[in-house]
């Protein structure tokens, strides 16, 4: 019913937004973009529109992040989802992950993850307490897998070419990963210990390839080395 709730919500408001802050957000990127060759000449078309396509990512985030914060305070969980919000960040920014091809499909999922995670961690206790030790391990393990084989997750619009970014970002994954399970298990709050240990689990199947596949992306570098083999 609360996840029902929030889908109803969301649909209607960004339907009713969604073109005209769309053709706002193209409109303000290219402008940027413009600007930023003028000042740079060095920036070549396929530059340009790399930075076009990041600008639109961070810009585009604004009105999802209003959205889900307004929403939160509404259901008087604003400061878990805050929480869960940045408590994801570092371990999100060097992990990777799929994206959703459009604003409504990335609105809705982003409230489902924040919120459902939110959620979920209010109704549960790990009882016996060797059940919660038992579970983070699991995920652990499952994590430092899944970053072996798939982080840094990017996408073909923003690709992760360099090696040395890779093995930096992937390294992070690690270090990310495991403090943040290190943290959730030290915690007191039942709560936001399950946020963090939920954090991991959740960002951790974000980067898989079954993600990927449900959701119809590609990883950039590895559809890079194909065409290169090719």
């Amino acid at each position: 019913m609360f996840i029902y709730k929030i889908k109803r919500m969301t649909n209607h408001m960004v339907l009713l937004h969604h073109e005209r802050e769309e053709n706002m957000i193209e409109k303000i990127c290219n402008s940027i973009t413009r600007k930023m060759r003028e000042q740079i000449p060095d920036i070549n078309d396929e530059r340009a529109e790399v930075i076009n396509y990041g600008l639109q990512l961070i810009i585009g985030e604004i009105p999802k992040l209003i959205l889900l914060f307004a929403l939160a305070a509404i259901f008087k969980i604003a400061l878990l989802v805050i929480f869960a919000y940045i408590s994801m960040l570092p371990y999100k920014i060097v992990a990777g992950g799929f994206h959703l091809k459009t604003n409504i499909g990335c609105t809705i999922g982003t409230l489902l993850i924040y919120y459902g995670n939110v959620f979920i961690s209010k109704n549960i206790v790990f009882q016996p307490e060797w059940l919660k030790l038992l579970s983070v391990g699991f995920i652990w393990v499952l994590s430092i897998i899944m970053i072996k084989k798939y982080a840094p997750a990017d996408t073909m619009n923003l690709p992760i070419l360099r090696k040395k970014d890779r093995r930096i970002k992937k390294n992070l994954s690690y270090l990310f990963a495991t403090l943040t399970l290190i943290v959730g298990l030290i915690i007191k709050n039942n709560t936001l210990s399950n946020i963090l240990i939920f954090n991991v689990l959740i960002e951790t199947l974000c980067i898989t390839q079954l993600a990927y596949k449900i959701t119809k992306n590609e990883y950039g570098y590895r559809t890079y080395l194909k065409q290169e083999l090719i």
